[in-house]
């Protein structure tokens, strides 16, 4: 649910094309935009340098975060591990203060979720050749058919370029039936024609795992548990509703009237618990500790993830013609940087970050519940630029 803002924000709506572009055929993405000429790529100082205890990482996520109003976790390394991380401050307010965040701290990801489970579950259709790219949905998943998602591509579908509508509201339109939300997301006119603006929506990721978990038989939970986390040892990282021992060591997100508590060790996004806690779009929960494991992997994929390093390649490279903002696959182009820079990242509403640079080979998360504080985001936006700017120029 988040890219620094909601999708009805400005860093959701269409921007300018960069250049004079080629007329796209109906329904494609324009001809991605030549690279320009010389740019000056930033040459950020060693991680060793960066992450050293009291270092520049250290004293701007301990000095950033109590300004933004939240305890951290940060980490930062390469193809080889982590090579620095740290700590700040407390899980929450009340009866969360006595309690201090780690590696250890579970962290709803929320739309982290699209790169920790979606992501890679696609990698791996697409690998062996069972999700194509640029074939509409409706031209080999039945379940398509007719439907106006028939019409888009999972390219578009992964670049937030399918035209669907921005919001989610599925309660209030499909009731609380798994299945009839699923059916009204298939079944929902377009927003605008697929191709010709990237506009973040979580529809799209609900759609790409309804779509998933029909091609591969199983449930996104399983599918990856069984492709990413186990093979690479995640063994903190699961879809909620998380269980009592899990609970306790888990960040709380917002209070939830209904509860009449803070939602903790259950999803906070309300589509994805509308879902019963597993989607595309939100729902897994993972710590520093499982996260290092996997950004390290995606830059040194091992045997059992034979998916990662091609379809890493791909996804890292700007996918959306030169619209803007410009995206990958799932990953969007950090903010401030330019597309050649090759710096990636993905936010969650919750609080959450990670970053990758194939060009630096190095990778960096920044783990927060903001939410659980409240919802002004740009003291969150600022930190996380300057933590940007600081590990990636």
């Amino acid at each position: 649910m988040d890219e620094q803002t909601r999708p009805d924000a400005a860093s959701a709506r269409p921007g300018p094309v960069r250049g004079p572009q080629p007329e796209p055929r109906p329904g494609s993405l324009p001809a991605p935009a030549p690279l320009p000429q010389a740019v000056p790529l930033p040459v950020p100082a060693p991680l060793a340098v960066l992450a050293a205890p009291g270092g520049p990482l250290e004293r701007l996520v301990a000095g950033g975060a109590p300004t933004v109003g939240t305890g951290a976790v940060w980490a930062v390394g390469d193809a080889g591990g982590t090579r620095g991380r740290g700590r700040t401050g407390v899980l929450g307010q009340g009866p969360y203060a006595r309690q201090e965040m780690g590696p250890d701290t579970l962290f709803d990801l929320a739309s982290l979720t699209k790169i920790v489970a979606l992501w890679p579950c696609v990698g791996a259709l697409r690998q062996v050749g069972r999700l194509p790219l640029d074939r509409p949905l409706g031209s080999y998943w039945p379940a398509a058919v007719g439907h106006p998602a028939g019409e888009v591509t999972a390219r578009q579908l992964l670049t937030h370029t399918a035209g669907m509508p921005l919001r989610t509201n599925f309660e209030a339109l499909y009731g609380r039936d798994r299945a009839a939300v699923l059916a009204g997301v298939l079944a929902a006119p377009l927003y605008r024609p697929p191709g010709t603006a990237v506009e973040y929506t979580d529809r799209a990721a609900v759609l790409l795992g309804h779509l998933v978990e029909s091609l591969a038989g199983a449930p996104l939970d399983e599918l990856a548990d069984r492709q990413v986390w186990r093979p690479l040892g995640m063994a903190d990282t699961r879809f909620g509703p998380l269980g009592p021992a899990d609970t306790a060591r888990t960040a709380p997100t917002e209070y939830d009237r209904v509860a009449g508590a803070h939602l903790r060790g259950i999803v906070h996004d309300p589509s994805a618990r509308l879902l019963g806690g597993v989607s595309g779009n939100a729902g897994a929960f993972s710590t520093a500790r499982d996260l290092e494991r996997f950004l390290t992997a995606l830059l040194d994929p091992p045997g059992a993830l034979d998916w990662a390093g091609p379809w890493t390649a791909e996804s890292l490279r700007e996918q959306t013609g030169g619209l803007a903002p410009a995206r990958g696959l799932s990953w969007l182009c950090a903010p401030g940087t330019d597309p050649a820079e090759g710096t990636f990242v993905h936010y969650g509403f919750t609080g959450t970050g990670i970053w990758l640079s194939r060009r630096l080979g190095r990778w960096a998360l920044l783990l927060t519940n903001k939410v659980h504080y409240g919802r002004e985001l740009q003291p969150l936006t600022d930190l996380r630029n300057a933590f940007r700017r600081a590990v990636f120029g």
